[in-house]
């Protein structure tokens, strides 16, 4: 097949063959225009420092001192009158007219000492953010921007990728990258997959198998029919969930830009009074002003509101890269607060597809366990239900050649019959109830039953381990909320350690069960996937959906997105959250301490001006390096996946 493909190749000149290159994952510190200015107001002091130290005119490094203020405080200046402009006060001002106030009384090192490591630090939380972009695009900028398209009359053109519309086929040439999300109508190749499902083999795809936009084809050339509008796409899905992530807070943070606002004024206030009152009692003014404007510089509560966002941020970058789309940051900090776990069933701890499980040929049938699939198999074929799929998935895995089926007929309900090698079959419901959670089909031929099939929908082999990590973060076991029968429920129960089980029930109930638990103190994480879980996802303190196959209602409804389908991912990530959470503590401990520290040794004694400068932005610049810990690789474990003992 793949022979017949390439066959049809039209050449092309070579360098209109270039493979796209993946895209640069991380962001270099001088592409930022915040990393550029404090550079150049670092340079511009550490030049004057050196002037000043050997003794070269004032009026030299003054200048060079100058510069320092200008590149480094003319774009908080900016938003700082902004902000004021529309009657708000920003602690960005308050910084600057500390440094115009150091330099007004003739302390003009300090002023832009103040004016370099403000900028310094603002370079770093830019970086800190361009960098969690970085991790979560890495996801995103796979899709090329080309893709070459099949007319009818099977000429090829070169379109951009989104210009393409279902139906469209598409030529995928050996090496390139997939244009859209599709199925394989001709040929054979394999795709790396490992950037959307994070497999990390290659996928053998053949006629009929689905394909990913951003993809990369493998040796062999395939012809793909677009399934999905570029807009519609797994990748398109996850841009507008990242969308979503960089345009909320946490709450901790929306709490925090309240009191800012607050707080900014209560230090001018404290300020003046700082300024005025040694004043009143005949204080020098070069003594009272340096005074006021360091207690200014240390009592900015910059490192406060720095300490929330870097860990989220961080978080969710993390995650985002183990294939955890988490959509805002409020979504990552109520994943940590939760202490109950409720799951779906089908297609949440199993795999949602159908699979035999056993074949058993009934005596004097003549037949063998080959022989019966073969049969049931042959006349499932033209089939499209997912039993039938199933059958004829599992004669292909044991590599059995299916004879030809003839006079197919499907009866919804009752099954299928055909003409095989001169004999009528049919495959039908048993009418004996399977002794397990299996489904039993009976095959029968010229009338006279021959057999049966047992299909099961396959356990996750990681929904054991991730059900014990689970119990293990919250105290408890997950329960169980799923509209299969209670037999099913209770095997699938049993072989994950859970031991609350909720069978048969209707969207609503699942909605009404985890009301239930909410109404008795928990907070309440929901995992499920299917359009009938997203009122429960929508109903919990936190939902999580599983990607892969899971309907757009669910995706659109859960608060953060399993992509690869990764089973083990969901206690990882709430594992991550709390870490998170914690780390927000602990900045907002080192902030408020280093505040206080600073505060009252300027008032109770003397704190020299560079040394508050320093105090002050180092703790900004160590709360922001805290949150940026969970960046690392380290920050993420999975629960590891165990076999399921059958």
């Amino acid at each position: 097949m793949v022979a017949a493909v390439s066959a049809t190749l039209t050449p092309r000149p070579a360098p209109a063959r270039t493979v796209p290159e993946a895209p640069r994952r991380r962001t270099r510190i001088l592409a930022l225009p915040e990393a550029r200015w404090a550079l150049a107001a670092l340079v511009a002091f550490l030049l004057g420092l050196a002037l000043d130290l050997g003794g070269a005119p004032v009026w030299a490094s003054g200048l060079l001192y100058a510069v320092a203020y200008g590149t480094g405080g003319w774009e908080p200046a900016l938003e700082g009158l902004r902000a004021l402009r529309e009657k708000t006060l920003d602690v960005d001002l308050l910084m600057i007219v500390a440094a115009l106030g150091a330099a007004a009384i003739g302390q003009v090192l300090d002023g832009a000492l103040l004016i370099v490591i403000f900028a310094t630090s603002g370079a770093l939380e830019a970086l800190a953010t361009a960098r969690t972009a970085d991790s979560v695009r890495g996801l995103l900028d796979l899709a090329p921007t080309t893709a070459t398209r099949v007319t009818p009359d099977g000429a090829e053109e070169t379109v951009p990728t989104a210009d393409l519309a279902t139906g469209d086929t598409l030529l995928i040439r050996p090496g390139e990258r997939i244009g859209a999300d599709g199925t394989v109508l001709d040929g054979t190749s394999e795709a790396d997959e490992a950037t959307i499902t994070g497999e990390p083999l290659p996928v053998v795809k053949r006629p009929g198998d689905e394909v990913f936009a951003g993809t990369l084809n493998g040796t062999g050339a395939l012809r793909v029919r677009v399934d999905r509008d570029p807009a519609d796409s797994v990748i398109a899905r996850i841009v507008t969930l990242v969308a979503e992530a960089s345009r909320t807070k946490a709450p901790t943070q929306l709490f925090i830009e309240k009191v800012e606002q607050r707080y900014a004024v209560g230090i001018v206030l404290a300020t003046l009074a700082v300024f005025g009152v040694p004043l009143a009692f005949g204080a020098d003014l070069t003594a009272a002003l340096p005074r006021a404007m360091t207690f200014m510089i240390v009592a900015s509560p910059c490192a406060v509101v720095l300490a929330t966002m870097p860990p989220l941020l961080s978080a969710i970058a993390n995650a985002g890269r183990h294939g955890v789309l988490v959509k805002s940051a409020v979504a990552m900090e109520r994943l940590g607060e939760i202490d109950t776990v409720a799951l779906d069933k089908t297609g949440t701890l199993t795999e949602g597809v159908p699979e035999v499980t056993d074949v058993r040929p009934l005596p004097g049938s003549g037949l063998d366990a080959d022989g019966l699939l073969t049969l049931a198999a042959a006349a499932e074929h033209p089939s499209e239900h997912p039993l039938a799929r199933a059958v004829v998935t599992a004669a292909g895995t044991r590599g059995l050649p299916l004879p030809t089926a003839q006079d197919f007929a499907a009866t919804p309900g009752q099954g299928v019959t055909a003409t095989v090698a001169g004999h009528r079959v049919t495959v039908g419901r048993s009418p004996h109830p399977a002794p397990d959670a299996a489904t039993v089909v009976e095959v029968t031929r010229d009338g006279t039953p021959v057999g049966t099939l047992a299909l099961t929908d396959r356990l996750r082999p990681d929904a054991p381990a991730t059900t014990a990590a689970l119990t293990a973060l919250t105290g408890a076991a997950p329960t169980l909320l799923t509209g299969d029968n209670a037999r099913t429920a209770t095997l699938v129960a049993g072989a994950t350690g859970i031991t609350d089980v909720r069978a048969g029930l209707l969207p609503e109930d699942k909605v009404n069960a985890v009301r239930d638990l909410e109404r008795s103190g928990r907070k309440v994480l929901f995992v499920g996937d299917g359009v009938n879980d997203a009122p429960a996802l929508a109903a919990a303190h936190s939902g999580l959906a599983m990607g892969r196959a899971g309907s757009d209602l669910a995706l659109e409804t859960a608060d953060a997105v399993v992509v690869r389908d990764d089973l083990t991912a969901v206690p990882a990530v709430v594992r991550l959250s709390r870490t998170a959470r914690r780390l927000v503590v602990q900045n907002l401990v080192i902030a408020g301490t280093f505040i206080t520290v600073l505060v009252v040794w300027d008032l109770a004694g003397h704190l020299p001006l560079p040394l508050g400068v320093a105090g002050h932005e180092g703790s900004t610049v160590l709360v922001g390096l805290n949150g940026l810990r969970l960046l690392r690789e380290s920050a993420w474990r999975p629960a590891a996946a165990q076999p399921t003992g059958g």
